[in-house]
């Protein structure tokens, strides 16, 4: 049997139409081609066949054939479109359920995606058939590409449709929709995405904008406008203030999130300008002033969470921080004008460092003799707590700043200005920071570790940092400081010099130059009394002298008259002698009111080891050698002593009506006069060996004595500001008026807040000591050699 020869089957071409071939007829065969394509045919089709169709059209000058009508097939399709798939959708009229509103928006959005999605398919092959027109007919016709025409065309006959109104249903549809989620419901965003898809890429050739831009965006935004207008007032009278935060940012969080999931990124910023207009912007001035729940509340609840979600809407706006900034230092004055009225009453700072005794009996006289320690106890106790109010204060602030605000240094700056102000508001703040810092210095601090006193001095170092009067806390503080150091009464040595150091870093060198020094005095009195012991002879009294530079401590440098007995005259010459033998130049002048003595003294029952002040101790020296029974007067004290008045009736009051009497008054009161006597009380008994008989303090610093203070303030400031201006000038040689102020308010700030008034008065002065002298035009100076 013969094998059978395969062949190779032999393809034929499609016949080739000539130039008589009849434009009707080939027309014709092409029309009935795209209309199974749009009749989803197209497999049935040879894609040659028809392309050769519309080339040769083309090719023999009838494209406006092929054009037209192909415009007209795709009219006719898209009407039938509308009317068969789109009308039908229509949603029903009158329906007031959400639910069944969004299956119907639905039905509508998903019937206009079908139908574009229909057209779309249909075009692509239809424009794969004509490439030969769109390449050369269409350009030399200056009429659209076919895919660009059946844009239109869609646009026309399906968005804009002349016979159904098409566009408006789909618009209110869309709006429906995002009514619809907003008020909390559930829709279906991947048909929205696809409606609003189609939007934007059909775009008008008229006004080259897109139906999203011209016909949806500006009916979103003018829907949204009324949406949060109703929703803001409908907030403010339901909702305190952290629930309308979380609200207004869960809407601009859900309008975010509808313009990255099915609107147009373009819409964000306008649709979130919205929400900020209405809910934020407009608003802010409302929420924080809420009585019950604005940012006052929020702050003494510790609502960390909701101050920062305030916080971060202010970020959202930022030009409307200025409102967040001014609340916060309205807060803050509230509170510290609260705490500045607490501390009104008591009288502050001066107080004497040694401690009143309280006497003993009843009657007026114990009320008249206590006022002096509920003075000082007092004086400290408003001090104390009104720095420690402030501390408590500044810690909030610290902690809402940190974890609220994200320690955000505009606001940082509004909270330290707020602080700032209403610290200097009260006039003995300086002096506040000062008793407070002696008050935890000092030894026998109950209560607190080391630690936690470094923690609080580190604060308190903050509050100091406010106060633009820094000399006036200069002088206080050096006068709290002496009397530490020289009544041994300070908790370390190295916790003076740790305060120190921090107040050279606030203030510099020259701040606390007097201060070092004042230590160094104390260092150089150790180590001389050190060598005193070691090569002298001890007097039958063992002094232990404190030799003090007298521009650097803050006492009174005049003498201080007092008779001493002979035997502390012997041991105040032997102390001498050595002293000026190895410092030749100098001169000691004794400060007897600074002192204090140790004295064993000898009663019926027994004998007691009496810590008493210098003038103690030379009144009772005194009743040596008086016999038992015997008294002295007033008078009789006073001439052998040569004591002050003043001081001598505090320590006579010490020793006879205080708490431990070791003297007898004649007649017994708790007041002393000048007509009183006094005798040594052999019948005095106490449990304790040793007893500290403190003078009686003078009271804490009245007004008077506060303005005798300032005084002395206002004299130093003038001394610093001569220094500041010859310094500026022996610099500059020449400076105008204005700038010399300037500078000069701006090295005097480290220390006070200078008075442009007083800086021009002194300039004065200057002038006419001849350091500076007028400049030839009247407006500058000139520096004097």
């Amino acid at each position: 049997m013969s094998a059978i020869k395969l062949r190779k089957p032999k393809i034929k071409p499609p016949r080739k139409l000539g130039a008589d071939t009849a434009i009707e007829e080939t027309w014709k065969l092409f029309s009935e081609a795209v209309r199974e394509i749009f009749n989803h045919r197209a497999s049935n089709l040879s894609y040659e066949e028809n392309y050769r169709y519309a080339y040769n059209l083309v090719l023999y000058k009838n494209g406006h054939v092929l054009y037209d009508g192909l415009r007209g097939l795709i009219t006719e399709n898209l009407d039938k479109l509308a009317k068969k798939d789109i009308v039908p959708a229509f949603p029903a009229t009158g329906n007031a359920d959400p639910v069944q509103q969004s299956q119907e928006g639905e039905r509508l959005l998903n019937a206009l995606r079908d139908v574009w999605e229909d057209h779309s398919q249909g075009m692509s092959r239809i424009r794969d058939l004509v490439k030969y027109m769109d390449k050369n007919y269409t350009v030399t016709a200056k009429v659209l590409p076919i895919w660009d025409a059946g844009v239109q065309l869609f646009l026309q006959r399906i968005i804009r449709s002349p016979a159904y109104n098409i566009c408006s249903h789909i618009i209110n549809c869309i709006l429906t929709q995002i009514h619809i989620e907003r008020d909390g419901y559930t829709i279906t965003r991947s048909s929205m995405k696809g409606c609003v898809d189609i939007l934007l890429q059909i775009v008008d050739i008229d006004n080259g904008l897109s139906v999203y831009k011209t016909d949806l965006e500006p009916r979103v935004l003018q829907e949204s406008k009324a949406f949060f207008e109703a929703e803001c007032e409908r907030l403010l009278e339901v909702c305190d203030a952290p629930e309308y935060l979380r609200r207004a940012e869960a809407h601009l969080a859900s309008e975010a999130a509808r313009t990255q999931n099915y609107l147009s990124y373009d819409t964000h910023a306008p649709l979130q300008r919205i929400v900020e207009d209405y809910l934020l912007r407009a608003q802010f001035h409302t929420i924080m002033a809420m009585p019950s729940s604005g940012i006052d509340n929020m702050i003494d609840t510790d609502k960390i969470e909701d101050l920062a979600r305030l916080y971060r809407l202010f970020k959202i706006v930022p030009t409307e921080m200025p409102v967040l900034k001014k609340a916060l230092k309205n807060s803050i004055a509230a509170r510290g004008k609260t705490v500045n009225d607490a501390s009104g009453e008591g009288e502050g700072g001066g107080e004497d460092e040694e401690e009143p005794q309280e006497v003993q009996g009843k009657g007026k006289g114990k009320e008249r003799a206590r006022p002096a320690k509920a003075g000082r106890e007092q004086s400290a106790a408003v001090a104390s707590k009104w720095v420690q109010d402030v501390l408590d204060l500044q810690d909030l602030f610290d902690r809402v700043l940190k974890l609220a605000f994200g320690n955000e240094v505009e606001l940082q700056t509004a909270i330290n200005e707020a602080f700032e102000s209403f610290i200097n508001l009260n006039p003995k703040a300086p002096e506040f920071i000062s008793i407070f810092m002696d008050e935890n210095l000092k030894k026998g601090l109950k209560g607190k570790s080391d630690e936690e006193v470094e923690v609080l001095l580190d604060k308190t170092i903050g509050v100091f940092r406010f106060i633009t009067e820094k000399d006036v806390f200069e002088r206080y503080y050096k006068t709290h400081l002496a009397k530490r150091l020289l009544n041994g009464r300070s908790i370390s040595d190295d916790a003076e010099r740790g305060m120190l150091a921090k107040l050279k870093v606030e203030c510099g060198f020259q701040f606390t130059q007097k201060l070092e020094g004042m230590f160094h005095d104390m260092k150089l009195s150790a180590e001389t009394m050190a060598a005193y012991k070691e090569s002298v002879t001890r007097p039958s009294i063992d002094i232990s002298v404190q030799v003090l530079t007298s521009t650097f401590w803050p006492m009174t440098h005049g003498v201080t008259p007092c008779t001493f007995s002979a035997e502390m005259n012997q041991a105040i010459t032997s102390f001498e002698r050595y002293y000026l033998s190895r410092h030749s130049g100098r001169r000691l002048t004794w400060q007897a009111a600074m002192g204090s003595a140790d004295v064993r003294a000898t009663f019926k029952a027994r004998k007691h080891d009496l810590n008493v002040s210098t003038y103690a101790l030379v009144v009772l020296l005194l009743f040596e050698n008086v016999d038992e029974g015997g008294f002295l007067t007033y008078d009789e004290i006073k001439l052998a002593t040569s004591i002050e008045d003043v001081e001598l009736r505090r320590t006579l009051q010490s020793l006879a009506c205080a708490k431990f009497k070791v003297l007898k008054k004649h007649p017994p009161s708790r007041e002393v006069a000048q007509t009183d006597s006094f005798s040594f009380n052999n019948d005095f008994t106490a449990p304790l060996q040793r007893i500290k008989i403190g003078t009686v303090a003078s009271r804490a610093e009245n007004d008077d004595q506060r303005k005798e203070t300032m005084e002395r303030v206002d004299e130093e400031r003038k001394h610093q500001t001569d220094a500041c201006i010859v310094r500026v000038m022996k610099d500059r040689k020449r400076m105008t008026h204005n700038d010399l102020i300037n500078e000069a308010t701006a090295q005097l700030a480290k220390r006070f807040q200078p008075n442009p008034a007083q800086i021009k008065k002194r300039i004065e002065a200057l002038i006419e000591r001849e350091y500076l002298d007028r400049g030839e035009d009247k407006k500058s100076y000139i520096y004097l050699a």
